[in-house]
């Protein structure tokens, strides 16, 4: 918990006529690795078959050329990129899931969490349900294939299965003729769709999806709405809108490429907008203004531009080291954040300089960073977070389960700066967050930083609830007699 760690991406496509839909979903899935890089599936649909393929990995680890091709050609593909919120981040738990049920097969793709998946396991393993892997996606695909069997289509089985789900939910559904995408009533998670000049359609929870494969972006689909794509054309069920919207606004902080574009508003500029905010709530004398690479840049930027005082690279990443990046043993998990990224000491030495980060969690990161631009011979450092403090658990997709490891829940800001090492410490102010997009100041979540849930809280919360067969059957309190 260092930072906060991303939620998942999901990718379909529906063409009008067979083609190499495999390498599409690839190349989309690339684009959308940014919000995974735990594990990476790909199911094809050819003609009714499904050809599926997923494992634990980066992208680029886990499909080979040989892979795609026996992946084959369709004119249905769903693909998913996961980071573990609930669930271990083994093969077990990768995705698409793909169900053969008494009425067909399905696949689904799942971004974001439910806030009833335990009581739903529970009623589901009581009535013989046997689960595979520890993710409350698994718990999804049986709600829906349980109303698939006694309803007349997969559009009817997940509109009733929506109204069993709580939670924040960006799904993707794949039937042997149809793609199904699938968003909860509140919209915690982004999901658009676009078209290509070929006809396909292309759902994706970003819209640097659609531009990595040539789509033009249509629009989003809209909280509590089931868009079906068929060969007759696009279908709208909205029965399920009406809550209102309560997009996660960490999406514009950190989790979104910066290129994305959500709700009609550039991730970059809202991330920009963060920065000019900081730089009227703290007027700094400083000589330089960094940003932490990745998603902390547009924020400096914004700042540097609001303040007047100088932008500069400040750091240099290794590209060639991923976020899954290996650390073996504590000495050298110590020593990560210098192999990621190393001080650019000309720019640095001898400067005041404003930090700028995307947020401040737990403080250890942080504390490294401070201490690099020490090292480098700066003369003060002053860390901004762009987003406001961490004060809650998050129950709908990112992976804060807890207020334990939270810095900002034990310590006051002058604290925080002490234990990071920085002359100072600020946060973009809370009543700012919801005007990032230029907005009346509505529409979004903001439960981690005030403690306002749009939905009832879980009554377990913890990111390994499902976890059970890991520790002997006799420390489970839910089997004892």
């Amino acid at each position: 918990m260092s930072q906060i760690h991303e939620e998942c991406g999901v990718f379909g496509i529906f063409a009008p006529q067979k083609q190499d839909v495999a390498s599409t979903a690839y190349y989309a899935l690339f684009a959308l690795q940014h919000r995974g890089q735990e594990s990476a599936g790909i199911v094809v649909n050819d003609d009714g078959v499904f050809h599926t393929y997923k494992d634990a990995g980066l992208v680029n680890d886990v499909f080979t050329e040989d892979i795609l091709k026996k992946l084959g050609e369709g004119n249905l593909a769903i693909g998913h990129v996961r980071y573990s919120t609930t669930g271990s981040g083994g093969r077990e738990n990768a995705q698409p899931i793909v169900v053969n049920h008494l009425k067909g097969n399905m696949a689904l793709a799942h971004n974001g969490n439910l806030v009833n998946a335990s009581e739903l396991r529970d009623e589901l393993e009581s009535e013989g349900s046997i689960f595979h892997s520890t993710s409350d996606s698994e718990v999804i695909s049986y709600i829906i294939t349980k109303e698939r069997v006694k309803r007349g289509s997969i559009e009817e089985a997940v509109l009733a299965a929506m109204d069993r789900l709580k939670g924040a939910y960006s799904l993707l559904v794949m039937s042997p003729s149809k793609l199904l995408a699938v968003r909860d009533p509140f919209g915690f998670h982004p999901l658009c769709y676009g078209r290509r000049e070929d006809g396909a359609y292309i759902v994706a929870s970003e819209s640097c999806a659609l531009d990595s494969v040539g789509a033009t972006l249509i629009r989003e689909v809209e909280p509590g709405e089931m868009l079906v794509f068929t060969k007759d054309g696009v279908f709208s069920d909205r029965s399920h809108c009406g809550r209102g919207k309560h997009l996660c606004v960490f999406e514009y902080l950190y989790i979104a490429r910066p290129d994305s574009v959500i709700e009609g508003c550039s991730v970059h500029e809202a991330r920009k907008q963060a920065g000019r905010f900081l730089a009227r709530q703290y007027h700094l004398d400083a000589d330089i203004v960094v940003g932490v690479p990745d998603s902390g840049l547009d924020a400096a930027y914004g700042y540097a531009e609001a303040s007047g005082i100088p932008y500069g690279i400040g750091f240099i990443k290794n590209k060639y080291i991923g976020r899954t990046f290996i650390a073996p043993g504590q000495a050298a998990r110590e020593d990560r954040v210098r192999i990621k990224l190393n001080v650019l000491k000309s720019a640095i030495a001898g400067k005041r300089v404003v930090l700028v980060d995307d947020s401040i969690v737990r403080g250890t990161t942080c504390a490294r960073i401070v201490k690099m631009l020490r090292s480098a011979g700066a003369k003060e450092v002053h860390m901004l977070s762009s987003a406001p403090a961490f004060l809650n658990p998050c129950y709908y997709g990112t992976d804060i389960d807890s207020r334990e490891n939270l810095i900002a829940c034990h310590h006051s800001v002058e604290e925080i700066a002490a234990i990071i090492g920085a002359d100072s410490v600020g946060y973009l102010d809370l009543s700012k967050v919801a005007y990032l997009t230029g907005g009346d100041g509505t529409g979004f979540c903001t439960a981690c930083f005030d403690g306002n849930y749009p939905t009832e809280e879980p009554t377990v919360s913890a990111k390994s609830r499902f976890e059970r067969w890991e520790r002997p059957i006799s420390e489970n309190p839910k089997y004892r007699k």
